[in-house]
C-alpha cells in the first residue's frame, strides 16, 4: 500500500509524536477506504485499545487532516474523515450518506460559476455530492 506508507512517513516527519496508536489508527483509516466518524473509528479500534477516548481519536483525525493525510467532510453536522485518495490535483468527491463509499468526481462546477463572478478573487472552495452509491441504492430499492 503505497498511499499507505507516504501517510506514515508524513506522520513521522511531523511535529506529533509516532505512537504505536496513531499508526494502527491511519492504518484503520487506509485500510477502509471510505470516509468514516469518530465513532466508527472507536468501534475498529476497540479490541487493540479499549479505552481510548472520542476526544483523543476526533483530536488525532483533525491533526492527520491538517497534515494531508486524511481528507474530511461533514455530513448532518458531524465531521468524517478517509485516508488521502492519493490524487494531488484539484478534485472533489461523491459521498454515500449510507455506507461512507466516496467516488472521486473528474470535473469541477466552479468554471460554471467564473462568469458570474466578475473580478471577485476565489480564495477556497468546496464542492461534494451527497447520497446513496449504487449498492446501498439497489438494497434501499428492494427493501
Amino acid at each position: 500500500m503505497p498511499l499507505l506508507k507516504e501517510a506514515l512517513n508524513l506522520l513521522e516527519d511531523s511535529d506529533l509524536k509516532m505512537t504505536e496508536r496513531r499508526v494502527r489508527m491511519v492504518e484503520a483509516l487506509y485500510n477502509e477506504d471510505r470516509y468514516l466518524s469518530a465513532k466508527e473509528v472507536k468501534e475498529i479500534l476497540k479490541e487493540d485499545y479499549p479505552g481510548i477516548s472520542p476526544d483523543t481519536i476526533y483530536r488525532n483525525l483533525h491533526s492527520f487532516s491538517t497534515l494531508s493525510i486524511l481528507e474530511e467532510t461533514e455530513i448532518s453536522g458531524e465531521k468524517y474523515f478517509r485516508a488521502h485518495c492519493g490524487v494531488d490535483s484539484h478534485h472533489h468527491h461523491f459521498i454515500c450518506t449510507e455506507c461512507g463509499h466516496s467516488e472521486e468526481l473528474t470535473t469541477c462546477p466552479l468554471t460554471l460559476f467564473k462568469d458570474q463572478l466578475g473580478d471577485s478573487k476565489i480564495t477556497s472552495h468546496r464542492f461534494e455530492l451527497f447520497g446513496l452509491c449504487e449498492d446501498c441504492a439497489q438494497k434501499q430499492m428492494s427493501e
